[in-house]
């Protein structure tokens, strides 16, 4: 049996496909459409992960949105209901989008299935509705390697939940407790996000590298006046400074006088209080997730953890989570955010609706190392690259990886596309920008003349899984990029007393460890570990690296330039390569060298701030 999973209509847009509840197929529309956190209906989406599938329409026997529209609309109106007069225009703006197009969006949804997939199927009999919080927590704890865990979703909102616990059983799922809007996790952090200049839904990542640059000075101010939190975790915001709840802001003029002015504005240089603030809504946040899970931990007695929602993004407090030890293990989702959702809804109505039993993996999760998306032939990308005028060579996989990785020791950048895509916000090896983590003036280059993106950004390392515990303070594999870890002490470096008293962005001007441009300001990096099972060639890569150099470390960063979302096709992969200063370009068993191409439209570009 076929089950199709959509999340659309708020941001990232993603379908998956499951056969008898193993997860197919699954990809964000932006991929396909080339617009970053594309909301639309997910058709190029839904049409991948039926030719990836290679079955026919007709063939899906189940089709589950990852929401419920009709409570959300309850929450919206309640909401207005309860803060008026406030939010009047903010109301009379947005009830006419939601009556027109969301209020019946199962009747849109339909129409589009239609559009999409054709109309000899009545698809308004193989339409079905999952909670979205029940959505994140199916995507964590379903393909997660536990027979029974306990299972937190943390995000913005769904309908009205903001943050539920749950306890899975073999394929049953039961909810707990939950938190409801306006009192939310996500939606304090994006607060943060929006005053120190960053955009919401985007540049909460922004937010949490910026945090090591601050020191924490404004947590009890936080705690003292933005939010109540209780020993059990749970927690009330006080709304008195969110404007999020009547009109189109994040914050408001309470909150600007408490912390001395207004927001940033996207051009506007970040300031110390900024990184102060970024530092203590982090530390808060950690403090927040510790105390659920203790409380968690004491309730349901469970051992294991798993994580989704976009809150469990913030790979800095899963560490915080890790170091508390309070679970034996945690396993987080990698796409948790609401492209998971897909894969959510589809699972909780296979195994919880359904009550389909359900299989354990092996000494693995049910993810497939998230490569679910679209994967290229060497023939197809030999024909996408001809008709592109690209100038290449095809080789043995052996001399492939020999010269790619001859290219990294002289620091050359690598754009790399292997295998099938990644589902989720982080490239893992599939569609990556790789280089040299030795050089101290890499992190540099490639914010400036590849990424085009705030200095600032760290960058991540993808290490051999079995050296791993050599170069990083990890306890376990992070095959997902989903939690920080401590450069091993034998490789760091110590700063010197005038280093030490650098502050802000000046901190960047100090080599932290041999892997200096990996090594964020305090020490910390976002690991990867790799071990040849579901990315062989990447871990091979790896493997001669280390040969030639004695590291087995690259930077991985995702595909893309900034603005844009990860490169999905060989076309998109050869545009970006030619609109930035890679060097080399490696397609499957295709290298490009940028030397070699004849391209007039090229004209390298220095970063400008958004």
């Amino acid at each position: 049996m076929y089950k199709l999973g959509l999340s659309c209509y708020y941001h990232d847009a993603a379908a998956a496909l499951l056969r008898d509840g193993e997860i197919i197929a699954a990809a964000q529309e932006e991929r396909f459409s080339r617009t970053k956190h594309d909301p639309s209906f997910p058709r190029s989406a839904i049409n991948y992960c039926i030719k990836e599938a290679g079955i026919d329409v007709s063939q899906i026997d189940h089709v589950v949105f990852y929401e419920k529209p009709f409570l959300k609309f309850e929450r919206l109106l309640e909401t207005y209901l309860a803060f008026a007069p406030l939010g009047l225009a903010s109301f009379a703006t947005s009830m006419p989008v939601w009556i027109k197009g969301k209020l019946f969006q199962k009747r849109g949804l339909i129409a589009a299935l239609s559009d999409t997939l054709g109309n000899d199927i009545d698809w308004s009999k193989k339409i079905q509705f999952s909670d979205h919080h029940q959505s994140h927590a199916a995507s964590a704890f379903y393909p997660s390697p536990f027979k029974s865990a306990a299972i937190l979703t943390m995000d913005a909102v769904g309908e009205w939940t903001t943050t539920s616990w749950s306890v899975g059983d073999g394929k049953d799922l039961e909810l707990k407790e939950e938190l409801h809007f306006p009192h939310s996790l996500g939606l304090l952090y994006s607060a943060f996000t929006h005053y120190c200049g960053f955009r919401v839904n985007s540049g909460e990542y922004k937010l949490m590298g910026l945090a090591p640059f601050g020191s924490p000075i404004f947590v009890e101010k936080i705690k003292n006046h933005l939010i109540d939190i209780a020993e059990d975790g749970s927690f009330r915001m006080n709304m008195r400074y969110f404007d999020y709840c009547t009109g189109k802001s994040m914050t408001n003029s309470h909150f600007n006088s408490l912390f001395g002015g207004p927001a940033l504005g996207p051009d506007m240089p970040v300031k110390q209080l900024h990184m102060d603030l970024a530092a203590s809504v982090q530390k808060v946040v950690e403090e927040v997730i510790v105390k659920l899970a203790t409380h968690i931990r004491k309730q349901s007695g469970e051992s294991n953890l798993c994580l989704a929602g976009g809150v469990a993004l913030n790979c800095v407090a899963n560490r915080a989570l890790k170091r508390a030890e309070i679970f034996d293990n945690i396993w987080v989702q990698p796409a948790a955010g609401d492209a998971g959702g897909a894969v959510g809804a589809a699972l909780a109505f296979h195994h919880r609706v359904l009550g389909a039993p359900r299989s354990l993996p092996n000494n693995h999760d049910r993810m497939k190392g998230a490569l679910l998306g679209p994967g290229y032939s060497d023939q197809e990308v030999a024909q996408s690259l001809n008709q592109l005028g690209a100038s290449f060579s095809l080789k043995q996989e052996h001399e492939l990886i020999d010269q790619v990785a001859r290219a990294l020791q002289e620091g050359k950048v690598v754009g790399w596309m292997n295998g099938r895509m990644e589902f989720g916000p982080r490239a893992l090896g599939a569609r990556s920008i790789l280089a040299d983590p030795r050089r101290a003036d890499m992190q540099r280059k490639l914010n400036q003349k590849i990424k085009f993106r705030e200095s600032f950004r760290p960058f991540a390392p993808a290490v051999l899984a079995e050296a791993a515990a050599d170069w990083f303070d990890l306890e376990n594999d992070s095959p997902y990029m989903l939690f920080v870890a401590d450069i091993v002490e034998d490789k760091k470096r110590q700063a010197t007393a005038e280093e030490l008293d650098l502050t802000g962005f000046d901190q960047m001007r100090v080599e932290r460890s041999v892997l200096p441009s990996v090594t964020h300001v305090d020490y910390t990096a976002r690991v990867q570990t790799v071990d040849g099972k579901y990315n062989s060639k990447f871990h091979a890569l790896l493997t001669q690296f280390e040969k030639l150099t004695g590291c087995p470390v690259l930077i991985n960063t995702s595909f893309n330039v900034r603005g844009e979302p990860i490169v999905c096709t060989p076309e998109d992969a050869y545009r970006c390569f030619m609109d930035t200063e890679m060097d080399m370009l490696v397609i499957e068993n295709n290298v490009l060298l940028k030397v070699d191409q004849n391209d007039p439209s090229f004209k390298p570009t220095s970063f400008q701030p958004d």
